[in-house]
């Protein structure tokens, strides 16, 4: 087995245990972005989620400059990812300078954060769309068949992390499932902001604070997003005064 296979094995079994002992589901795709980022042939990516009425959010990135560049499709209502979504299919783009013309305000905004490529896969549960991955290169290219696949695959992965039951394919559990993943993504921005704020960081370093203490405290990330929301945790006890504060 080659390095790059074990890497790939080591990403599944990873995602798979996250899942089976009830890994928080943010914590699922903030890893899962950070696998595509390092597995396949691009620099970033991020994952849209719709809203049971259809609407697109961000719900995890690999970096702060992705995530910027997912809400800006949202807000704009263009973009690769945008279109994945609404027609249930890959899109793939292997120099956006050649796509300026599809989407003019998405393309200019992209290339200044500095990417050249960008191909996005749709996230599917048995027929249905529930959001888009997007993959983002910061050169110009084509994704090789094989990234292709495995990109699609982990885009599976983060789908059934979504939903996590089988059993719940009906459509009111699924939209419950959907709506308790985007309100822990508000919470999860919210807390960013009081850490940010509290302790004068930047916004991945807060969220990185934000994620070691709660592996460190065996809690899940959402708890300790709502306990600093609710102010029933000190920020303080993350930014380090207090490591093991309780909730």
């Amino acid at each position: 087995m080659s390095l790059r296979e074990d890497e790939i094995v080591r990403a599944f079994i990873s995602i798979a245990g996250g899942l089976v002992s009830g890994l928080d589901v943010m914590d699922v795709l903030s890893q899962l972005t950070a696998d595509c980022s390092r597995l396949l042939d691009v620099s970033a990516a991020g994952i849209l989620l719709a809203d049971p009425r259809g609407g697109l959010h961000v719900v995890a990135a690999s970096s702060e400059r992705t995530e910027e560049l997912e809400a800006f499709q949202v807000q704009r209502g263009q973009g690769p990812c945008h279109d994945c979504y609404n027609d249930g299919r890959p899109v793939l783009v292997a120099d956006l300078a050649a796509e300026a013309a599809r989407w003019p305000a998405f393309v200019p905004h992209a290339q200044a954060l500095g990417y050249a490529s960008v191909h996005a896969v749709p996230l599917r549960l048995r027929g249905n769309v529930l959001g888009a991955m997007g993959l983002f290169g910061t050169s110009a290219g084509a994704l090789n068949d094989t990234d292709l696949r495995l990109g699609q695959a982990l885009a599976d992965v983060a789908t059934v992390a979504l939903i996590q039951d089988r059993a719940a394919a009906d459509s009111a559990a699924v939209n419950e499932q959907l709506q308790h993943a985007l309100d822990s993504r508000v919470m999860l921005e919210q807390a960013k902001g009081v850490l940010s704020y509290s302790g004068a960081l930047d916004m991945p370093q807060a969220f990185e604070l934000l994620r070691n203490f709660a592996r460190h405290n065996n809690l899940k990330i959402a708890e300790v997003a709502a306990a600093l929301v609710n102010r029933t945790l000190p920020a303080q006890a993350v930014l380090g005064a207090d490591r093991h504060a309780p909730l």
